[in-house]
């Protein structure tokens, strides 16, 4: 690499820890790779904001990896997968709530960031309406209310359906909990005898001073708060008791339609207006705007009033006011052309650093968490805020005892923005990130390239145990139908799970407790029998399963499945992965590992790491053989093949393909693989250097073939 693209990477990695490798130096295969990390961590940064209500960045943040995916997948299209989170809004439908499909998609908006961007707003739909570029679009302002959006779905005026956006085009049906608030109309006056379906969209929020309130209550009963008014509306609204909805303080405000036709409406504010005669609440804050300067007006004075107001808002909406604009300007990928946020800059403050602590979440990432002298923040006391990852702590060298500056990053996670005290002399030592799980005391290592440190404890780490488990008996792996992620996490709470051996040991277990599973609420002794026998009915397991069923990191189904065709039987399995990660990377085994089709030097890795972690090693031992039995892998048999029911022996280096790739191809095509030449033997591929076993063939009158002749048979 030259010293231009040296400095270049380095330069880029300081502006900012999510943005990876310069774009203008991005190769093709590069592009693919993070691509499919950004699209992993976008997929998971969905599912935390939309469907747990608990997100880990800042909306700052999470638009740098949204915008460099965007960037890559404009720079190389062909690389644009069919679900990349640019196609998509929010994230899929919780599990627990029945599924309500909107009658139009519920999509997001782009992002403007300044006056000039709020320009280029107008100027593309000019472009696009193909009228003179210097013109101006009225445009309707309103507050970008920091809640959860909602669609109401109502036929003949009265009130059927209630969602949650979801991922846009499916959300979670909370019809029973939206009817317990009561600034939702749930009959609409003097509807059209005509009208049917139609669907009415707003934002669900709960007042700060109620919020506040609510956090008084929580705290005094021994729960805990809600970070912000936003979570607490969300985790309001997603109750399966309703009663608990109906106890909660909340508001909607209606901005528009998702679908609606009429000849009479033909402006947005029109709709309004009729939103508000059917008796829906409209923010008291929207304005027509007549000129950019008096949209960034509108912005600047909304956030000047913005700590003034009883609900929280993160900036902007503006909005074409024109219908028929509107309808021509249509939409693109995952947001509408006519209308477009502008989000205010977070709130910041000043504090002392007293401590970094690590959490480990469920995935086994190690994240520093900043401990502060308590500060007000946009109206928030705060005390604890993120410091990412090791490398941005490495990047601000913040240390205990340091002032820093402190930001509510898009009103949610307060993080630290910079040390204030850089040079002062006396500050206490850097930190030293660990080495070890704070939790299981495992092994915790940072991968080339990688910003997460993670632990390899995997089995035996509590913290990672409920996602763990839940992958262990998912589809893919135990498949173990009756006893669901819902029972994982419950067993977990209750202690009585805590690795894989537990869960086949649950029947047992239930017979000594005091008060056992068929005497809990909800449960009896059939439900329990049930679940017991559930368990039970997967003690036998194929080798693929099980492979992908521990779940190391980066071994998927396909490559669980390459692995079992490879090594055949799990002790043989198990007993190669051992010498590969006890040995030099240069070792016969590791070499064998290495030459499987799939299987790249990092997945090599996430392997050896795996058995390198010797509670995952007394784990296996503890599980395969006392408690389950893995089947060996049966090749399916090609019987058009040449080599159906056949004994074939290898000998010699081969070139083409691996030793252990080249034994699964035969065992696919139906033939026997031996190590070992005699009469009953059909044929012989002999690569390079073949030896005795090749001369005592020829003796014994068996077939041979060179690897050439072999491969040559395979594509006929």
């Amino acid at each position: 690499m030259s010293s231009k693209e040296n400095c270049l990477k380095i330069a880029h990695k300081i502006m900012h820890p999510y943005r990876r490798f310069p774009l203008e130096l991005l190769s093709e295969s590069q592009a693919e790779k993070e691509l499919e990390s950004l699209s992993k961590d976008l997929k998971h940064h969905d599912n935390l904001y939309y469907q747990k209500d608990m997100p880990e960045l800042s909306d700052g943040d999470y638009d740098s990896l949204r915008h460099r995916l965007l960037a890559i997948e404009k720079k190389f299209p062909h690389l644009m997968s069919k679900d990349s989170p640019s196609l998509k809004v929010g994230a899929k439908a919780a599990d627990g709530f029945e599924k309500v499909t909107h009658l139009s998609p519920m999509l997001s908006l782009d992002n403007a960031f300044d006056h000039g961007d709020l320009e280029k707003f107008q100027e593309r739909m000019n472009r696009f309406l193909n009228l003179p570029l210097d013109g101006f679009l009225e445009i309707i302002a309103e507050p970008k209310i920091d809640g959860l959006s909602c669609s109401l779905i109502y036929e003949k005026g009265v009130l059927k359906t209630a969602s949650t956006r979801g991922d846009g085009y499916v959300g979670e049906d909370i019809t029973a909990n939206i009817k317990t608030i009561k600034s939702i109309p749930q009959i609409l006056p003097d509807i059209q005898k005509d009208l049917n379906s139609f669907e009415i969209r707003g934002e669900i929020y709960m007042g700060k001073k109620d919020f506040i309130a609510l956090n008084e209550m929580r705290s005094e009963k021994g729960e805990q708060p809600f970070a912000n008014p936003r979570n607490a509306a969300a985790g309001s609204v997603r109750q399966l008791d309703i009663a608990v909805t109906a106890s909660r303080p909340l508001g909607f405000f209606a901005y528009g339609f998702g679908n609606f036709d009429s000849d009479v409406i033909k402006t947005h504010q029109d709709r309004l207006d009729l939103l508000e005669r059917w008796g829906f609440y409209l923010n008291p804050l929207i304005k027509i705007c007549s000129s950019t300067q008096k949209m960034t007006a509108y912005h600047a004075d909304l956030e000047s009033k913005r700590a003034s107001l009883d609900y929280d808002i993160d900036g902007t909406v503006f909005k074409v006011n024109d219908l028929d604009l509107e309808k021509r300007l249509g939409c693109v990928s995952r947001s509408p052309r006519y209308a477009i946020s502008a989000k205010f800059p977070p709130e910041q403050g000043t504090t002392t650093l007293l401590d970094i602590q690590i959490q480990v979440g469920r995935t086994g990432v190690l994240t520093p968490v900043a401990i502060l002298a308590p500060l007000t923040v946009g109206g928030v006391v705060v005390s604890r805020a993120t410091l990412h990852n090791k490398d941005e702590i490495q990047r601000k060298d913040a240390r205990i005892g340091d002032q820093v500056i402190v930001q509510r990053a898009g009103d949610v996670i307060p993080q630290i923005v910079r040390v204030v005290n850089v040079d002062r002399a006396d500050r206490s030592e850097p930190y030293e990130f660990p080495e070890n799980c704070p939790v299981c005391h495992s092994r915790a290592i940072q991968k080339k390239d990688a910003v997460a440190v993670r632990c390899l404890g995997g089995l035996n780490c509590s913290a990672q145990s409920v996602l763990r488990l839940q992958h262990f008996i998912s589809k893919g792996a135990f498949d173990m139908d009756g006893f669901g992620a819902k029972h994982v996490a419950l067993f977990c709470e209750k202690g009585l799970i805590k690795i894989p051996v537990d869960i086949f040991k649950l029947r047992d277990l239930n017979n000594t407790l005091e008060r056992p599973l068929q005497k809990w609420e909800g449960w009896g002794q059939k439900s329990a029998d049930k679940l017991f026998d559930a368990i039970d009915a997967k003690k036998k397991i194929s080798l693929a399963r099980f492979i992908y069923a521990l779940g190391i990191s980066q071994i998927g189904q396909t490559t669980a499945k390459t692995l079992a065709k490879v090594y055949g039987r799990y002790d043989n399995w198990v007993d190669k992965m051992m010498a590969a990660s006890q040995g030099l990377l240069g070792n016969q085994d590791y070499q064998e590992l290495m030459e499987i089709d799939g299987i790249g030097q990092e997945m090599a890795a996430d392997l050896i790491n795996f058995f390198q972690e010797k509670r995952n090693v007394e784990i296996l031992k503890g599980l395969v053989g006392p408690y389950v039995t893995v089947e060996n892998y049966k090749a399916p048999i090609n019987f058009d093949s040449p080599y159906a029911g056949k004994i074939i022996v290898f000998t010699g280096t081969l070139s083409a393909m691996g030793r252990g790739e080249a034994k699964a191809k035969a065992e696919s095509l139906g033939a026997k693989v031996s190590g070992s030449v005699s009469k009953k033997t059909d044929f012989l591929i002999a690569g390079t250097d073949a030896g005795s076993k090749e001369r005592k063939a020829r003796d014994l009158g068996v077939k041979v073939l060179s690897e050439k002749e072999w491969i040559l048979t395979l594509l006929s």
